[in-house]
C-alpha cells in the first residue's frame, strides 16, 4: 500500500544534489565545533575531499544528543533521538546509497493508544475509553499512513551515525575541548577553548546546540548582530529528560500520553516490536512538566515519582514489578546541551534563514534547527551538515 507523505516525512523534499555527490578542491583549514550528527556529517565530506580539518568536542564522547545503552536490555536503547520520523528509505539517502532497500532493520511505530481506564482529571490528563474503540484504532492506522514513523529494531540512531559517519573521522576529534570564544575579526578565525588553547582556521562550522548559543557560553568577536540574537532568542529550546525503567512483566499499555501545558509527556513501551524478552518502559518529558521532576533532589526520587504515577494508573503494579534498574538521561540540564530537540518545520522559514547566515563568510552554522528541507530530527541535522559544509567549500 502506498504511504502518503507529508511535511517533514516527505522524501520528495530531501535534497538530491548535496555534498555527498560533489567533489571539492578547498585549500585551507576548517574547524568543526561539535561532534554531533551534523558535525560528523560535515566532517565526512571534508575527509572524503582531503580537506584539512579538526573537530572540537566539548564532552568526552561523540554523538551529541545521540546516545545508546547496551546493558539495561537485550536490545540497544536510544537515550537520545529514537524515532525515525520518516520512511526508512531516508537512511539510504543520508549515507548516499541508491535504492529503497535499506540495510538496517526497522519496525513501523504504529501503536494503538491502549489505555486501561478513565483517569478523570488526574495529573496525567483525562484518558478516554473510546481510545480503545475500533473506530479510533482505524483512525490511528490511517494516521500512520499519513504520518509514518519507524524505529530501529536491533540498532539505534547512535549506531547509525557512529557506523556511517563517525567511523571515518574519529581520529580528528579532540574531546573535552569546549569552545568559549570565536574571533572572526581577522583574516584567520581564532577558536579558543576553555583551557585557553587557541586554534586557527580559515572557516569554522558551529554545530553547538541552540541552548548553548542562547546561554552565550561562546563569546563571538565581533558580537552577533541584533537580528541574529533575536532569531536565536525566538527559539524555544525546551528542557527535558528520558527515564528508562526495567520491569519483570509488562503491565502497561503501549503508550500513555499525559497532559502537558507545553512540550510533551508520555510513558511508552520501548521494547515495542523488538522481539525482546525484557520489559522496558520509557518516560519522555519535554517542556513545562519537567519542573515537577527537576524540583526533586536526586535521580532516585525522580524514579520514585514516576513509579508513584504508574502505581496510580495500574493499581500498584509498577512498584511490585520494578527491578530496580533504570537509566536517566537529562538533556535539559546537560552543560553542553541545555535542551532537548527542535521541530524546525514549525519555525518560520525567515528565522531559519537568518540563523543560517554565516558571519563574515567565515563562521557557519549547522544542526537540526538549521535544516531548510523539513527532514526533522537526525535526518535534518545530517542534511544541514551537508548543506553548510557545501557552502564553506564553495565559498558561498
Amino acid at each position: 500500500m502506498k504511504v502518503f507523505r507529508w511535511g517533514s516525512r516527505a522524501l520528495d523534499m530531501f535534497p538530491e544534489d548535496n555534498a555527498l555527490h560533489k567533489t571539492y578542491n578547498f585549500e585551507g583549514k576548517v574547524i568543526i565545533i561539535g561532534a554531533g550528527a551534523s558535525g560528523l556529517a560535515a566532517a565526512k565530506i571534508l575527509q572524503r575531499n582531503n580537506v584539512d580539518y579538526l573537530i572540537l568536542e566539548a564532552s568526552n564522547r561523540h554523538g551529541g544528543r545521540l546516545k545508546e545503552n547496551k546493558t539495561l536490555a537485550d536490545f540497544p536503547i536510544d537515550l537520545g533521538a529514537e524515532w525515525i520520523h520518516h520512511l526508512p528509505t531516508v537512511l539510504n539517502r543520508l549515507k548516499g546509497k541508491s535504492g529503497d532497500q535499506v540495510d538496517e532493520e526497522t519496525v513501523p511505530y504504529n501503536t494503538f493508544y491502549k489505555f486501561d481506564k478513565d483517569f478523570g482529571s488526574s495529573s496525567y490528563g483525562k484518558i478516554f475509553r473510546w481510545l480503545n474503540s475500533s473506530i479510533m484504532k482505524s483512525l490511528f492506522f490511517f494516521r500512520f499512513k499519513f504520518f509514518p514513523e519507524f524505529k530501529f529494531k536491533n540498532s539505534s540512531w547512535f549506531n547509525f551515525v557512529d557506523k556511517n559517519f563517525a567511523e571515518e573521522v574519529k581520529d580528528k576529534i579532540e574531546f573535552n575541548s569546549p569552545v568559549t570564544q570565536i574571533d572572526y575579526s581577522k583574516d584567520k578565525v581564532d577558536v579558543v577553548t576553555k583551557s585557553g588553547q587557541v586554534y586557527k582556521a580559515d572557516k569554522v562550522l558551529v554545530t553547538a546546540s541552540i541552548g548553548i548559543l542562547k546561554s552565550e557560553y561562546i563569546n563571538f568577536i565581533p558580537h552577533l548582530s541584533k537580528e541574529k540574537q533575536d532569531a536565536m532568542e525566538s527559539i524555544n529550546f525546551m528542557p527535558g529528560f528520558k527515564l528508562v525503567m526495567k520491569f519483570s512483566e509488562k503491565f502497561y499499555s503501549d503508550i500513555i500520553m499525559c497532559k502537558a501545558k507545553t512540550g510533551e509527556k508520555g510513558y511508552y513501551d520501548m521494547a515495542f516490536k523488538k522481539d525482546s524478552k525484557n520489559h522496558i518502559l520509557g518516560l519522555l518529558i519535554q517542556g513545562s512538566e519537567v519542573e515537577d521532576f527537576y524540583c526533586l533532589e536526586s535521580e532516585e526520587k525522580i524514579v520514585l515519582k514516576a513509579l508513584e504515577e504508574l502505581d496510580k494508573i495500574y493499581e500498584g503494579k509498577a512498584s511490585k514489578t520494578y527491578t530496580g534498574e533504570y537509566v536517566f538521561e537529562d538533556w535539559g540540564r546537560h552543560e553542553f546541551t541545555l535542551g532537548t530537540w527542535i521541530e524546525s518545520f514549525q519555525i518560520n522559514k525567515s528565522i531559519i534563514q537568518k540563523l543560517n547566515e554565516p558571519l563574515n563568510g567565515k563562521v557557519f552554522f549547522a544542526g537540526e534547527l538549521y535544516d531548510l528541507h523539513h527532514q526533522l530530527g537526525v535526518p535534518g541535522a545530517i542534511v544541514s551538515g551537508y548543506h553548510s559544509i557545501d557552502k564553506i567549500l564553495t565559498n558561498l
